[in-house]
């Protein structure tokens, strides 16, 4: 086992939460800039709404593709060589993404780039988790994503100041620029024990030829679905909702999104502290499900507000969902060190990639009850989907991870 002391200000926590920034940054430039690329393509209002649900799931198709890929190869070949393929990839595709003439080259490029962004934050996670003493691994991965996802805080602000374009030029350089940093980042230790034992390691089929851990591994995707249900229809269609509730003022679904995030950032700091505090994930976990049904609430009771209330709730929903990283270190610590990387990193992938099955079922229930009963319906019936999987989810708190699965 690695014998280097590592705290939850070293190098691998701080080089994992600028690769997560950057990661954060170029998934959601898109859901940021959607309208003003679209536009600029030659789009009707009608085409910039329903293209721009296109490529959203496309991208996240990508994700869910990706993370398989990243997921095997990071328990075969080690965590660090996803950290430097995955930001490759995902880099050069945003820099040809500023290059696009058509909406196919859009959701071509961006299906690529989803799959160079899978890698990024479980591979992160599990390698800090692995790292950094158990009692401390709770508080460094919440940083890495509190820290992370300011990414999209940035870049509303870069959208603000520079053409599209530029926006995602920017996102690509300063992807290939971390990967100097990356270069300081030790592989883990238990990676390097497990990889002289004779065991199977990546073995994408272990995660379903036994019914416990296909059972836990489903439940690990499930306990994440309102993340994406909150950003990927709440808080990036909020202009549409917005229209539907009456809403006096224009409502900037990217300013909506940075919003979001702000929320999202603290949250995830201050549920890491919160588990810390009770040495429970599963506690932390239903506390913020808590806040989530309570701001779902608050969203769907607007009625003839305003833009700054929108905002405003986009902000509490955020906050309220700020549980990615936890529900992330729960997937890494449900399994053992040959398939870990493999389940964390496919875990929150299956997540963002049931956001197409989401939109899709949304798109149903709004087209027979309309779109804010449509909404409201998605949501209860993933909150119950989830709180279901979560009560039925192993506590994992200050569990040793220096095992391997048979």
């Amino acid at each position: 086992m690695d014998k280097r002391a590592y705290g939850i200000f070293s190098i691998p926590v701080i080089v994992g939460a600028l690769g997560y920034f950057v990661d954060i940054y170029d998934l959601l430039l898109f859901g940021i800039i959607r309208k003003t690329s679209l536009a600029s393509l030659g789009l009707t209002p009608e085409e910039v709404l329903t293209k721009g649900e296109f490529i959203i799931g496309v991208q996240m198709v990508g994700l869910m593709i990706g993370g398989i890929i990243w997921g095997i190869m990071g328990d075969k070949k080690g965590r660090l060589s996803v950290l430097f393929g995955s930001i490759v990839l995902y880099s050069l595709a945003n820099i040809a993404n500023g290059m696009v003439q058509t909406v196919d080259q859009y959701a071509l490029l961006r299906f690529i780039a989803g799959v160079g962004l899978a890698g990024e934050l479980g591979a992160g996670i599990t390698l800090v988790s692995e790292l950094l003493p158990k009692e401390k691994r709770g508080i460094g991965t919440s940083l890495v994503a509190g820290i992370g996802l300011t990414g999209a805080v940035v870049a509303y602000f870069i959208s603000k100041e520079f053409d599209w374009r530029i926006c995602y030029y920017i996102g690509g350089a300063m992807g290939l620029l971390l990967l100097l940093l990356r270069v300081s980042v030790f592989e883990s230790g238990m990676f390097k024990e497990t990889k002289e034992l004779n065991v199977s390691r990546g073995n994408f089929l272990m995660l379903f030829n036994n019914k416990d851990r296909f059972f836990t591994y489903l439940k690990c995707i499930l306990i994440g679905l309102p993340t994406w249900f909150v950003i990927g229809v709440l808080v990036s269609f909020s202009d549409k909702f917005g229209t539907e509730m009456g809403i006096t003022g224009a409502i900037d679904p990217g300013r909506a999104i940075m919003y979001a995030y702000v929320g999202i950032s603290i949250g995830d700091v201050l549920i890491g502290l919160l588990s810390q505090k009770l040495r429970s994930r599963k506690k932390a976990l239903f506390i913020f499900y808590g806040l989530t049904i309570v701001f779902m609430g608050l969203f769907f009771a607007q009625s003839g507000g305003t833009p700054a209330t929108m905002y405003l709730i986009c902000a509490g929903l955020g906050f309220a969902t700020g549980f990615w990283a936890i529900f992330v270190t729960i997937a890494a610590e449900q399994f053992g060190t040959n398939i870990r990387a493999m389940a964390a990193t496919t875990v929150p992938n299956m997540v963002r990639g049931a956001l197409p099955l989401i939109i899709l079922l949304f798109k149903y229930l709004r087209e027979e009850t309309g779109y804010i009963n449509g909404a409201i319906i998605t949501a209860a019936i993933i909150m119950c989907i989830t709180l279901v999987a979560a009560w039925f989810t192993r506590e994992t708190f200050g569990k040793d991870l220096n095992y391997v699965e048979a």
